[in-house]
């Protein structure tokens, strides 16, 4: 059963929806089984199964309508394109993050500046404006440049080359937990706790802080990865 593990539970059953739908056949405007149904097949609670449900309800996958069902909208969420695919999965990018960035991090707990905190702070700032003005394009690329700076403040020169040398690729992967605006202030609130972390010079809390986030950023995006 899914509900074995808590709180990864509404990620693993948004991936079987998603299984159920490619494997099943099912075509826009089909309906999916009732949401009892379902919940009884995946093997997870109602609750679990209603934020699934309204993840990929934000992802364009399906449409919830009460007291009628759950259609089918796309084949594949109609927000969702990684264009990196034949070269590296936005899974195993994220992944790469995730170990990469989460040690990154923690180093730079460590090692930060002055100067590099007032960076980071007045990155922090200026990601709220442009995100409480939707310009999402622009919230990624500060997104970018905030890990950036921790790669930097860490002083690990292989790790910042292996990102820079895919820089598109790396950037590309924080564009796309921005295809939900109703969560997109989750990522200000996640760098916002890793630099708390950060200047309580704590480096177990910014490595913790770090890969909560890019699981939640893959999670936003409809990606979930075991660690």
């Amino acid at each position: 059963m899914l509900d074995t593990l808590p709180r990864a539970v509404p990620e693993l059953a948004l991936q079987a929806i998603r299984k159920l739908i490619d494997e099943g056949g099912y075509q826009p405007g089909d309906a999916l089984p009732s949401q009892r149904d379902l919940a009884e097949r995946l093997g997870v609670s109602r609750a679990s199964l209603r934020e699934a449900l309204s993840s990929l309800s934000a992802l364009g996958l399906v449409s919830v309508q009460p007291g009628k069902g759950v259609f089918v909208l796309s084949p594949t969420p109609s927000g969702f394109s990684w264009p990196y695919a034949e070269q590296v999965s936005a899974a195993d990018t994220f992944q790469l993050r995730y170990a990469l960035e989460g040690f990154a991090a923690g180093q730079a707990a460590l090692a930060l500046t002055a100067d590099h905190i007032d960076r980071l702070q007045a990155n922090v700032e200026a990601m709220r404006q442009e995100l409480r003005n939707g310009r999402f394009e622009q919230a990624a690329r500060l997104d970018f440049e905030f890990h950036q700076l921790l790669l930097q403040a860490c002083g690990n020169q292989a790790m910042l080359q292996v990102i820079t040398t895919s820089q598109e690729i790396f950037l590309e992967s924080q564009k796309l937990p921005f295809i939900r605006p109703e969560r997109a202030m989750e990522t200000w609130q996640e760098h916002r706790k890793i630099l708390k972390a950060l200047e309580r010079r704590s480096q177990a809390g910014a490595q913790r802080a770090m890969q909560e986030h890019i699981r939640n950023a893959a999670s936003r995006t409809g990606v979930v990865f075991a660690v």
